[in-house]
């Protein structure tokens, strides 16, 4: 019989580690559809862990509990004029959910948007983190540090950990202020190839682009930040040198565009169909997008100024994972959204070589010995 814990204390969480069994562990259960199928009976709510704790505008920094709603979060640093720079995505649609999910889920899937080429990932903007570990034990780490632990950087190693090493109560975020306006120039009828070599000449000039995109179709996506007068001047100073036509998206248009882009939006949400997300170096963006879909029937768009690579296949057999794996030679391939069925047969993450497997193991082991914490939602026996 499945049981749903709920405490509403650190201590109480830490008790509850030493009782027996494992748990499914969740904030707002957003992600449920994100990494592999399993069957763990009982499930850690740590929905009681909410609310904004502190929040100092002048200092750039914002403490709240790890079940806090993101879109809270975002409602109170745009009051301030601030945000979370490296862009959260809400892709809980693709897992048939709804709603942004919490803080800690963001934290714990690693998930960061179209400003990342920019502003960094998620773990880049972590500050500070307490919870409980798999052992029981309460830890604080990071900014405010009232108890560290020695031997980790505990902010960074919970960041895209997935709830497996430990059940977070509270994070600590840098904040930035955001951009007073913003435009995007669509340059239009490229290729794949093309576009990437665009975006790779944008992205190294000094327009400062902070996100570029290309959606086969649609076009190739250049987004200019920042006061209106700079975001003017550095988008003439592009478009004047193009040698391609486009168009200029205003402020209200740019942000739609860039919402779908950045929630894979653009790509239809088909349940026969598996989503696959790819990175690899930009320069092999192109050539990689073209193995695949020599192989199997893909349809994809380009992130990251082509360093993150968005497609859809059929969710047949293992989804394409063979090609899709096969074919990259510097990346990793992470099979983001499919059937509960294709996730339980599939590997989910990208395989790890044996050293960085064993020391996956290893860091398990030291912090949740008997795998209470979400066991296999990375990987098999971890």
């Amino acid at each position: 019989m499945s049981v749903l814990y709920a405490p509403e204390t650190e201590t109480a969480l830490a008790e509850m580690m030493s009782s027996a069994g494992s748990f499914a562990v969740e904030g707002l259960g957003s992600k449920r559809g994100l990494g592999r199928a399993t069957s763990i009976g009982n499930t850690l709510s740590l929905a009681k862990f909410k609310g904004v704790e502190a929040y100092e505008p002048e200092e750039l920094i914002l403490e709240a509990g790890a079940a806090t709603a993101l879109s809270e979060i975002q409602n109170l640093l745009a009051q301030r004029q601030q945000m979370l720079a490296f862009e959260p995505p809400d892709h809980a649609h693709l897992w048939g959910a709804e709603g942004l999910g919490s803080l800690g889920g963001l934290v714990s899937s690693g998930l960061a948007g179209p400003r990342r080429i920019k502003a960094g990932s998620v773990r880049d903007h972590i500050l500070g983190v307490r919870g409980v570990t798999g052992r029981g034990e309460v830890f604080k780490a990071g900014a405010r540090v009232v108890k560290n632990v020695t031997g980790y950087d505990m902010p960074k190693l919970m960041t895209g950990a997935f709830g497996t090493l430990a059940a977070l109560t509270s994070i600590t975020f840098k904040v930035l202020p955001a951009p007073e306006t913003e435009e995007t120039v669509v340059v239009q009828k490229l290729d794949d190839a093309t576009a990437i070599q665009v975006m790779t000449e944008a992205l190294q000039s000094s327009g400062e682009i902070s996100a570029a995109a290309h959606v086969p179709g649609q076009g190739t996506y250049l987004r200019f930040e920042g006061i209106a007068v700079s975001v003017a001047a550095r988008r003439d100073r592009f478009v004047s040198a193009l040698t391609h036509d486009c168009e200029v998206l205003n402020v209200d248009a740019s942000r739609k565009a860039w919402a779908n882009i950045r929630d894979c939006k653009v790509l239809a949400n088909d349940a026969t169909r598996a989503l696959w997300r790819v990175s690899v170096p930009p320069s092999e963006g192109a050539k990689t997008l073209a193995s695949i879909a020599s192989k199997i029937d893909a349809r994809s768009f380009m992130d990251w100024g082509g360093g993150l690579l968005w497609l859809s296949v059929p969710a047949l057999g293992d989804a394409g994972a063979s090609i899709i794996r096969s074919t990259i030679q510097q990346g990793h391939a992470t099979l983001y959204a499919a059937p509960d069925a294709v996730r339980s047969r599939v590997a989910v993450f990208q395989p790890q070589e044996r050293p960085l497997a064993a020391l996956t193991a290893r860091v398990k082991l030291a912090l949740d010995p008997q795998a209470k914490l979400n066991p296999g939602r990375m990987y098999e026996g971890v």
